[in-house]
């Protein structure tokens, strides 16, 4: 998916809620608006808006030499996430079809984003999570359902911190035995990272690798070539959240996208109304992604 005009005032209020999420210094919010706008002034559409994300934020590290800003968010949403999930378990295993109760707890997860929604309150969060299990998601579950069972060798492809953690339920069901997770290689928004998979214990459940990129998407000729050869070679590949749609919607490959519409945007692109939840089975149709590094951009940030 690439780059659409109205991303570009996104980027803005990203960059700006990002800093002010650090500190309080109105020297470094100016600095990184004036930065974002001369990025955007030369700006190759052609990219997916995960590459800007990425550059935004690895400037906002370089400038404040704090390397994970969210992490204390981060945290908040592990924890609330892992005191809900045994209950959440517990209705799931009781529900008639529980590999789908899982899908829908994992596509509901999907509000915890930072990105999107920086301002996101705990209690919304958790007030999503209580109905998880029975959330409406728009897409074909039983088709997602049957590729499960046949598939030998699943890449899960995670998108943020405490979502992480429900994310759990749905690979118990898949079979920990045929999934390898996968997180993000250096913290970006609050994506989640390899400390968040062993918050979630899930590094003694499954393999668990990092992507070796700071994007928040996965972009395949930023990320490690451990990555990409695993990419390759699944049977399925689940893709969680908007930034995995953004990167990978155009790639031809076993993909599964789970994730909540939650910008304008997205939902023009995809022909789906914003909050809603969706399972996409496949190559979108609507446009190819431009699989950049984004270094041409990187000189401009």
């Amino acid at each position: 998916m690439n780059i659409y005009l109205d991303c570009i005032p996104c980027f803005l209020r990203q960059a700006l809620d990002a800093a002010r999420n650090i500190g309080d210094d109105p020297r470094l919010h100016e600095q990184m608006v004036r930065e974002v706008l001369r990025l955007a002034a030369d700006l190759d559409l052609d990219q997916p808006p995960p590459v800007v994300a990425q550059l935004i934020h690895r400037r906002l590290r370089e400038l404040t030499g704090v390397d994970d800003p969210y992490r204390a968010a981060k945290d908040g949403f592990n924890r609330l996430a892992l005191a809900m999930l045994p209950e959440l378990r517990e209705r799931v295993r009781r529900d008639r079809h529980p590999l789908l109760a899982a899908t829908r707890a994992a596509v509901a997860a999907n509000v915890i984003d930072l990105g999107a929604k920086s301002d996101l309150a705990i209690e919304h969060a958790r007030e999503a999570l209580l109905s998880a299990c029975a959330t409406e998601v728009h897409g074909d579950l039983e088709g997602f359902a049957r590729r499960a069972r046949e598939a030998r060798d699943i890449l899960y492809l995670a998108d943020n911190a405490g979502e992480i953690v429900i994310d759990r339920l749905l690979i118990e069901e898949l079979g920990p035995d045929r999934v390898t997770l996968v997180v993000r290689g250096k913290p970006v928004i609050n994506d989640a990272t390899m400390d968040d998979a062993r918050a979630a214990g899930l590094h003694e459940l499954v393999k668990v690798i990092d992507n070796g990129s700071d994007a928040p998407g996965t972009i395949l000729d930023d990320c490690s070539a451990e990555l990409r050869q695993r990419f390759r070679a699944a049977d399925l590949i689940i893709a969680k959240g908007q930034g995995n749609f953004e990167t990978l919607s155009g790639v031809d490959a076993n993909l599964v996208f789970l994730f909540k519409v939650k910008c304008p945007v997205i939902a023009r692109h995809t022909g789906l109304p914003l909050g809603l939840c969706v399972l996409r089975i496949g190559n979108d149709g609507v446009s190819r992604c431009a699989q950049h590094t984004g270094k041409a951009a990187l000189a401009t940030i």
